[in-house]
């Protein structure tokens, strides 16, 4: 498990440091642990014991030939359309072997043990929890210590040499086994497992409880790591708990009773909803804690009941297959079938849904009061969304919070009857999904970058563009009188006239005194067009093929039809397709290519610079906006500019009088990069602009090195 992040990280930045990475990584990996399940399966079925143990090192020992572990040679840029699956391929290859013949070792080890005629072989699945104790800490050391302290080449190595470690380590397990009497148990130790063969339903049921927390796992990892960073500290923590409920639940001695969080369950769910729909807290820690700790409380639900469900050891590859089996499907259905099939997050409040289904108690309502209830929830559901669908009613706000309230009180007073309470809660999504303010009129267009979301504005003066819960641009179509607005579009929300990026235009404009050559790293609506004249030169690079084709829709933005027609689109990752420019080519570089509040980390390192300053003129600007919620980076701009002897000015918008939200001009941290002070220009001598030097505690983030908490702690300061 410590090599899933340290190898993404190594992939991300072929794919913009999207956070899709990790989701379609996460499907890979339990795909390939599906693949070693079934291989595992295999050998106890057809060579148990004594020979499965020559086959498993000689396998181990073949999984050496990728090592060290680096992405594999031959694979350049991924192409424009099938990401996700030039992405499986790109790990399949180059660590697919190693980590198929690792996934094998937990069923197969406990195949052995079983085996061995030691007290507790009749139970093993102690050892499953032991593994997963392993794999939940080296989750969590990577992020906190590996991360951090070390660079990527020397993570690559070390775990290298771990790997022939543990080649011995089995080897030494196989000649246990050899040693040992290597039969079976007779008979199993009480509430180890049924010692019936599982049945063609107990095979659907684990897939079910095994699928949903899988799916559930990659969607809120994608949901939290869409508004800070993509990032292994975001990674980890959901995949490491979902671990951690695997150690609790298959314990021989619960700690924690499965009841508990069945009681639990109901009160996390009304809690996640409420932060959604009322946005109850402002602080990233808070809002992140509430969905992963429900996250986490739906999870061990969901395995506390696999766990009640397992057989009899002589069984146990058999329920590790169809486990793995239904991982894998919710692997699938979140990472790679939901990007396509939804045009918003469906997904996430979809799987908690199913989750409520996998409660204890499903069943049918029984008895007379069957059909009462079933009349019930008809009608509620027609007084609740037929209006809204079939006459465009809407409900005030504060009727809508009192009826979001009442269904999640409700749902908790039922929440002992599994179906009813899931009724409710699907109701109460329904509901949230119809009414919610936020979705009506809304055009939302999904891929594998995230959810674009157009609209206008309450008074319907503005076009916004949102990239998950940040603006990236708006326009005004509209006066106040309901009139349309035509001619050249005024730029707006962090790109208006007067604004950090305004500014450094105007400083270069002003050096040059004549037309100007601008690179603009991020499209978005394609505002900064309207910050060129007649003569510049002006080319975006996008990743998104999506926020390209949003851009030139003019009867959506008029920004580039307006004011550059002419502007090239070089569509790829920033770092690569700027790379291939000629040298000194532009006089600004202008880097604002954020998802959501989510940061590419590998378009802020020290090489990432060193593209930038080569690519402009002897005195051009490197311009970076680094507004962020969560996140200081204004630092870490300072620390990569001077890793490459270069000076950081930073204009953090206190003083821009252009500022009203109402009209969508926004505030904006912007930072400024040149080689000397001097080429600031203008800048230099506005109090606007003051020099921003590194954190003397903080190491220049690298392709190798970068540290998102840091990050996280230096603005909770601010």
């Amino acid at each position: 498990f410590a090599v899933q992040p340290l190898f993404t990280k190594m992939v991300l930045p072929k794919l913009g440091g999207s956070p899709a990475v990790w989701s379609v990584a996460m499907v890979f990996f339990q795909a390939t642990l599906l693949a070693g399940y079934a291989y595992a399966h295999f050998l106890t079925r057809h060579l148990p014991g004594r020979q499965s143990v020559v086959v498993h090192v000689l396998v181990m020992l073949s999984a050496t030939l990728a090592l060290p572990l680096a992405i594999a040679t031959g694979w350049g840029r991924p192409p424009i359309e099938g990401e996700a699956l030039w992405l499986i391929g790109l790990f399949a290859v180059s660590i697919g072997l190693p980590f198929f013949a690792l996934s094998a070792n937990a069923p197969l080890l406990q195949a052995w043990f079983a085996r061995t005629g030691h007290p507790s072989a009749r139970d093993p699945y102690f050892l499953y929890a032991a593994s997963n104790i392993g794999s939940f800490l080296a989750l969590l050391s990577y992020p906190f210590v590996i991360e951090p302290l070390t660079r990527l080449g020397d993570q690559t190595r070390f775990w290298s040499i771990l790997f022939y470690g543990l080649i011995a380590l089995i080897a030494v397990c196989g000649v246990l086994l050899v040693r040992s009497k290597n039969a079976m148990p007779s008979g199993t130790r009480a509430g180890a497992g049924r010692k019936a063969a599982p049945s063609a339903r107990d095979a659907a049921i684990w897939m079910a409880l095994a699928a949903v927390p899988s799916g559930l796992m990659i969607a809120v990892t994608a949901h939290i790591s869409t508004d800070v960073a993509a990032a292994p500290l975001l990674w980890v923590i959901p995949l490491a708990l979902y671990l951690l409920t695997f150690v609790i639940v298959f314990q021989t001695k619960r700690v924690l009773p499965h009841s508990i969080f069945v009681k639990l369950q109901p009160f996390f769910i009304a809690a996640l909803i409420a932060i959604i729909v009322f946005d109850l807290v402002k602080y990233i820690f808070v809002i992140l804690a509430v969905h992963i700790l429900t996250f986490f409380v739906v999870a061990m639900v969901c395995h506390g009941e696999l766990a009640r469900r397992r057989p009899a050891a002589q069984h146990l590859t058999a329920f590790y297959l169809w486990m793995s089996a239904g991982g894998v499907i919710g692997g699938i259905f979140a990472g790679l079938i939901s990007p396509y099939a939804f045009n918003w997050v469906a997904e996430y409040p979809l799987l908690i849904v199913l989750a409520v289904l996998c409660r204890p108690g499903l069943a049918m309502p029984g008895g007379r009061y069957a059909n009462l209830f079933w009349l019930a929830a008809l009608a509620v559901a027609g007084l609740l969304l037929v209006p809204r669908i079939a006459y465009g009613y809407e409900f005030a706000t504060t009727a809508y919070n009192g009826i979001v309230l009442v269904l999640l009180a409700v749902s908790i007073l039922f929440s002992r009857d599994t179906l009813i309470f899931t009724v409710i809660i699907a109701l109460t999504f329904m509901f949230i999904r119809i009414y919610d303010s936020d979705s009506k009129g809304v055009t939302s267009l999904r891929s594998f970058f995230g959810v674009n979301k157009i609209f206008e504005s309450a008074n319907g003066e503005y076009r916004v563009l949102m990239h998950g819960t940040t603006i990236h641009g708006a326009q005004r179509i509209r006066n106040d009188k309901g009139n349309p607005v035509t001619g050249r579009p005024e730029p707006l929300t962090y790109y208006h006239v007067n604004s950090g990026i305004g500014q450094a235009i105007k400083a270069v404009r002003a050096r040059k005194r004549g037309p100007i050559r601008i690179a603009a790293v991020g499209l978005g609506t394609g505002s900064i067009a309207c910050l060129s004249q007649a003569g510049d030169m002006l080319h975006y690079y996008e990743i998104d093929r999506t926020v390209v084709r949003i851009s030139r829709d003019e009867n959506r933005f008029t920004f580039l039809s307006s004011c550059a027609p002419n502007a090239s689109i070089i569509l790829g990752d920033a770092r690569l397709t700027l790379a291939d420019a000629p040298d000194n080519r532009y006089d600004i570089i202008i880097v604002d290519a954020f998802s959501s509040d989510a940061i590419p980390i590998h378009l802020l390192t020290r090489e990432a610079m060193e593209i930038y300053l080569r690519k402009i003129d002897r005195r051009g600007l490197v311009v970076i906006h680094v507004s962020n919620r969560h996140l200081e980076l204004a630092s870490v701009v300072a620390g990569i500019a001077q890793a490459n002897a270069a000076v950081t000015r930073v204009n953090r918008g206190e003083n821009d009088q252009d500022v009203d939200d109402d009209q969508y001009k926004f505030s904006a941290t912007v930072t400024a990069v040149a080689r000397t002070d001097a080429d600031f220009g203008t800048l230099a001598a506005s109090p606007d602009w003051a020099v921003e030097a590194p954190d003397p505690g903080q190491r220049a983030w690298t392709d190798d090195y970068s540290n998102i908490i840091g990050a996280l702690i230096r603005n909770l300061r601010e």
